[in-house]
């Protein structure tokens, strides 16, 4: 059977989403080949195509600026491409049901994820939030940071303190997406993302946590009215049918983001599902944003998804 066929599979829980292509970038710092496992688990369950990106940054070595000739450039750079590749190659040796494709580039890392997956309509972007290169901006690996901006499709964020499905030569099964969080506020976006975590819950056979939190109510509300009239709105966006996850609600008071980072630390969900406001919703102007402090907070993976 063509696995991007299989449409049964690529819709999850009638919600619409479809996942056929999915972009891994990668850089062979640990964080990254934990984000590859994930990438090579969610393409195995929704039978979709993977492709697995490296980018060399040849300006990262000083000494080759200064070659004494152009020929000596270009033979360092195409050695250094002919090694990634050959890397790339290594990190999937072990691997079982998934073969991805891979593409190897010597650009600005970001610009070129980004310009990959939109020349390729990727479903999905899978990453790890730090590389080789450290800490190197605020609490998001630079790279990440800017794909997270402006991205049109979802974005896996795999922090560096995402549990370890144990290495390269283990079945995609025993990647962790049973519990889902959803982070719902209502609006269009947070919508789109709870298709998404019930698509990802009909994949992995898991379960869905709606979590809204009555951010900014005044003091004189009767918070236990708020709290009844929001589980009411909660039950709405459910599905209905037998196929349907299984799915719980939970209502908080308090800010968004502290609320999430609070349950998130109760119940270490495996993965958390929230919405943002177009493809540059998390531009330097809104910093503080939910979605934002979410990631730099959370231990678990994060998918955000554009309106």
């Amino acid at each position: 059977m063509d696995p991007l066929t299989n449409t049964e599979t690529l819709v999850g829980a009638g919600t619409g989403v479809r996942v056929e292509r999915i972009l891994c970038p990668v850089d062979f710092s640990a964080t990254s080949t934990k984000a590859y496992r994930y990438a090579e688990s969610v393409a195995g369950h929704y039978r979709a195509a993977l492709v697995v990106q490296h980018v060399v940054e040849l300006e990262q070595f000083v000494s080759a600026m200064y070659a004494p000739s152009w020929e000596l450039f270009e033979e360092f750079r195409k050695t250094q491409l002919a090694n990634a590749r050959q890397e790339l190659q290594q990190l999937v040796s072990t691997s079982g049901s998934v073969l991805p494709e891979f593409v190897v580039q010597d650009e600005m890392p970001a610009d070129a994820i980004l310009s990959l997956a939109r020349g390729r309509e990727m479903s999905l972007i899978v990453m790890g939030t730090h590389g080789r290169r450290g800490f190197d901006h605020l609490m998001l690996g630079s790279v990440t940071e800017r794909v997270l901006r402006h991205a049109t499709c979802p974005v896996l964020v795999i922090p560096r303190t995402a549990p370890d499905p144990g290495g390269r030569d283990v079945p995609a099964d025993s990647v962790p997406v049973q519990r889902i969080l959803c982070c719902v506020d209502f609006s269009t976006h947070s919508q789109r993302a709870l298709e998404h975590a019930l698509s990802l819950a009909s994949a992995y056979g898991g379960e869905v946590t709606l979590l809204h939190a009555l951010d900014g109510i005044s003091e004189s509300a009767d918070v236990g009215k708020e709290t009844a009239a929001a589980m009411v709105k909660l039950q709405k966006l459910l599905p209905t049918g037998g196929n349907a996850p299984k799915t719980h609600l939970e209502v908080r008071l308090g800010r968004a983001y502290l609320e999430i980072h609070q349950f998130v630390s109760e119940t270490r969900p495996d993965v958390i599902v929230a919405g943002v406001r177009g493809s540059h919703a998390l531009d330097l102007a809104v910093f503080g944003s939910t979605i934002y402090r979410v990631i730099q907070l959370s231990s678990a993976p994060v998918l955000a998804v554009p309106n």
